[in-house]
């Protein structure tokens, strides 16, 4: 595809352009040094104030995005996948997808305009392009050559549609604080559409990459089977129980996908996932407990991937629930946290120490001047006492679906007997947690996967009005703060935004993040096409469409 814009416009960066500067942004280049690089080519900037994030034009064929396969894969075959978690609330409907198991679902049978490639860069995908000059007004062309499985083509009227029916609230979509931004989303032509956001967010083409805004058809209602325009069919669809996908033949990406048919189900115990994978009973299992990697590495028939991630396990103290409400309590427990044994214990060195607060450090807005909150079993003694909850017995609620939540516990238990408090450690299944004990109990573990942007990470789990802010949290200037950032032009400034932000979370929020965490997937080493992704375990959540059995 190549750039075919009428030669009286004004000059745009191209996309091969515009998406090496999202890349050096990401990577921490400066808004100084990003304009230096666009003059040295010879380009003009329009509007090049507001170019801190994928403003301009994206082509996808220019930046590499995976119009199709590599050529490298083996056609068919059919594999068996293994979650952790599953439950009767699994769903169809991307706008309500709670967990990682959803997400990959989705990913199975639908697309979205744009995707993550392994940078957290925005590819095109049912877009052609993202057209802008201010960051507010945007105008998307898509692409012609696509059809839903039910044979219906993919026009401009799914995308609005997929888009507005996140604001109605008899959907209850998980993305609602985040869709709010839409102010306007109409078509200009059968495959074009322009969208006015409420205020400038040059972060939109990363926003819509994210699952909860894959493309449905229009009026779609029922959801009891997957009509989308991904690379496998639902064939079955039993939530709590399996999905299976075959293997789509009208796929747009010419190549792919490679293997028949998918499966993919759940196995909540840890040991029987691991053996099941070791049986060769399944092709690939996420999560690995890292206390687990022995048993894969001692075995040449099976490997072990890691993708280091931005995502994080974290205690959840709901604000409205029992001793949570008094800041001395939640402080007491952040102080609580001996992170460094965390690490080694729970997670045998694999992620990174977090420190209450969830940009982690390979973001470019992260806020490494904030001083390490240290372990520190006096000061969590001095607060526990202002709070008044020296013995007490507290229930702490952990399972396996949250990833080293049931270590982080134990620990937890040890370090508060040192200071006075009991807490009785609730071990509840896995199956089902998402759905029946996450934001349920006063105390409690979630297990957040890593976002592309700050501003999505905090406008889902931090936000006051958000459907996913895991601790009740309220904070006004934390509001206020998030909305100015959207539309901050001066990159310094908006950096400092940012900054200010996640040291409100790490003060004041009901959220402790002591780690976060490596996403550990074990699989077949027959099975090909897997490459860490910085979203998450199973390549971002996005495994289906690119791997392979090897003969």
């Amino acid at each position: 595809m190549t750039d075919n814009k009428n030669k009286s416009e004004s000059p745009l960066i191209t996309g091969e352009q515009s998406l090496r500067v999202f890349e050096g942004l990401n990577r921490g280049m400066s808004r100084r040094d990003a304009l230096r690089m666009l003059g040295m080519a010879g380009v003009a900037v329009a509007g090049a104030s507001s170019l801190f994030g994928p403003a301009g034009r994206l082509f996808a064929a220019e930046a590499g995005a995976a119009a199709g396969g590599t050529g490298k894969g083996r056609r068919g075959g059919r594999i068996k996948v293994a979650s952790a978690t599953s439950s009767t609330a699994d769903t169809l409907d991307p706008a309500k997808g709670s967990n990682y198991t959803d997400y990959c679902r989705h990913n199975m049978f639908y697309n979205g305009l744009t995707t993550l490639d392994e940078a957290l860069v925005p590819r095109m995908a049912l877009a052609e392009s993202f057209d802008t000059s201010d960051a507010t007004s945007w105008t998307i062309k898509l692409r012609k050559d696509v059809v839903f499985h039910d044979g219906k083509p993919f026009t401009s009227a799914d995308v609005i549609y997929s888009l507005n029916r996140h604001k109605l609230p008899q959907v209850g979509s998980k993305a609602l604080t985040t869709a709010q931004q839409l102010d306007e989303v109409k078509a200009t032509g059968p495959h074009e559409v322009q969208i006015r956001l409420t205020s400038p967010n040059a972060d939109l083409p990363a926003i819509l990459a994210t699952t909860h805004f894959l493309i449905v058809r229009d009026g779609t209602t029922d959801f009891a089977v997957a009509n989308g325009t991904g690379p496998f069919k639902c064939s079955e669809f039993q939530p709590g129980v399996r999905s299976i996908g075959v293997r789509n033949d009208s796929y747009w990406k010419p190549g792919l996908p490679y293997l028949d048919e998918v499966e993919f189900f759940s196995i909540p115990d840890e040991a029987a996932r691991i053996s099941a994978l070791l049986a060769g009973d399944v092709d690939l299992i996420n999560p690995v407990n890292p206390r687990s990697t022995s048993r894969i590495l001692e075995s040449n028939k099976v490997a072990l991937m890691e993708s280091r991630t931005g995502g994080y396990t974290n205690l959840v103290m709901r604000d409205e629930l029992g001793p949570n409400q008094n800041p001395d309590f939640v402080l007491a427990m952040k102080y609580l946290f001996d992170r460094k044994q965390i690490n080694r214990a729970a997670f045998r060195g694999y992620g990174a120490i977090a420190n209450d607060q969830p940009i982690a450090s390979n973001n470019r807005y992260y806020f490494a001047d904030l001083p390490q909150r240290e372990f520190d079993p006096e000061k969590a003694r001095f607060h526990l006492q202002k709070s008044g909850m020296v013995g007490r017995t507290l229930p702490l609620v952990a399972s396996e679906a949250a990833t080293g939540s049931l270590d982080i516990a134990q620990l937890l238990q040890l370090s508060a007997q040192q200071i006075g408090l009991k807490f009785d450690i609730k071990r509840v299944p896995a199956d089902g947690y998402w759905s029946n004990h996450w934001m349920k109990h006063p105390l409690g573990f979630g297990n957040i996967g890593a976002r592309p942007t700050a501003d999505l990470l905090f406008s889902l789990f931090f936000q006051s009005s958000a459907g996913m802010n895991e601790s009740g949290w309220k904070n006004e200037q934390f509001d206020q703060l998030l909305v100015a950032a959207r539309g901050e032009t001066d990159d310094a400034k908006r950096k400092q935004m940012y900054a200010d932000m996640q040291v409100l979370v790490h003060e004041k929020c009901g959220v402790g993040i002591p780690q976060f965490t490596s996403s550990l997937d074990g699989h077949n080493a027959k099975l090909k096409g897997l490459v860490p992704h910085p979203l998450g375990g199973l390549m971002g959540y996005m495994f289906a469409e690119h791997v392979w059995l090897d003969a």
